[in-house]
Parts: structure tokens; sequence; C-alpha cells
């Protein structure tokens, strides 16, 4: 089984990101990447209208660029957009000024505050340079729902025993992620646990 938390040594190349809410609460803020899809990103916004929840989509320019219509629509419903670079690219194969740029291309379809680098593969110096002028949003909680190997139950079981108190969570709008099979009953079950959803971002400790 992958793990759903991150690795410890992302903490150490990210020291100023977000992972978690700075919180006592019971709050949790849910995050979508690599959209918006044309199919799944509608489904995940109605979805998301019907429990009056808010998110945050951390989309890729090039797909942006292409359904501007939904990012309109995203941010219309009081959701925020982020940017997930304009390709998605892996810091880790990636010369520092490629993926540098990659992220400044993003900005003009995506969002020139929060960043979240694809894969969560990013290098110190690739770091410390995007830090400068984003706030970068790593998680707390990544349950896999792209993995094709895992089944949507499977995928809100890990979400139902991992949620905590501030948990900044990783979800996908696009095809090929099981979400639209579990996002209501997880919303739902958080709800009667007790969360309540935010998209305020505080930098954890």
């Amino acid at each position: 089984m992958r793990p759903a938390r991150p690795f410890f040594l992302l903490k150490l190349i990210c020291p100023g990101a977000v992972f978690r809410i700075r919180t006592e609460e019971k709050l949790l803020c849910l995050t979508f990447d690599d959209g918006p899809d044309p199919e799944t990103t509608p489904a995940v916004l109605d979805i998301l209208s019907a429990h009056d929840v808010k998110a945050v989509f951390f989309c890729l320019g090039h797909k942006a660029e292409l359904h501007h219509e939904l990012v309109s629509r995203i941010r219309s419903e009081g959701h925020i957009t982020g940017n997930h670079g304009y390709r998605h690219l892996d810091g880790w194969k990636t010369n520092t000024q490629v993926y540098v740029r990659n992220f400044e291309k993003g900005v003009h379809f995506t969002s020139g505050l929060l960043l979240r680098p694809p894969h969560g593969r990013i290098r110190p110096r690739q770091y410390r340079q995007l830090a400068r002028t984003y706030r970068v949003v790593l998680w707390d909680l990544m349950p896999w729902d792209f993995d094709s190997r895992l089944e949507g139950a499977k995928v809100l079981e890990i979400l139902k025993r991992k949620i905590r108190p501030g948990s900044v969570i990783v979800l996908h709008d696009k095809a090929s992620s099981s979400v639209l099979s579990f996002l209501d009953e997880f919303i739902s079950h958080a709800l009667l646990e007790g969360y309540s959803f935010t998209t305020e971002l505080v930098q954890d400790k």
C-alpha cells in the first residue's frame, strides 16, 4: 500500500510549505489536482455545491487554457484556483529554470498565489526559488484516488480512517480518478463526524 502521508524528506525540502492547516478544530481542506476536465470537473463541482463545500483546484495551465469556461465556473462558485504548472512536469527530472518557467506560464491561466508541485517532486533549489513568489501547498493526506488498482471503496476507507483536524486532502478531477464514486459519501461522512471544510490555508508549524 502506498503511504497516505507525505514522505518525511518532503518537509525538509519544503520547510515553509503548507502540509496541514494549523488548527485544533475539526477543519479539512479539499484540493483537486490535474484538471480542469470537461467531464469530471463539472460533476465534482455539482457534488461540492450540493453540500455547500468549497475547495481548491490546482489546475494545469494547458487544460485551464483549453477549458477556460470551467476555470470561470470554479471561481464563480466560490472555489479557489491554484497553479499546478502549465505542464505536469516532474521536478526531479527537470532543469530548475525550465521548471520555474513552467509555473510562470501557468500563472496566466491558473493562479499567481498558490502552487502545488506535480507528484510533490521538487528539488531544494526549485522550492527556494518558487517559494519567493508563491505559497507552496502540499498535503497531509493523499488516498491515491488516481491509482487504477484501488477501487473507490478502498479510497473512501483510507479517507475515513486517516482524516484528522487540519488535513489538506489531495484528490484529482480527471477521468482516470475514482473521485466521483466516493466524493459525495466522503463529504457526508466528514460532516456527520463534525468536520467542516475550509479553503483558508495557513502555513503549517
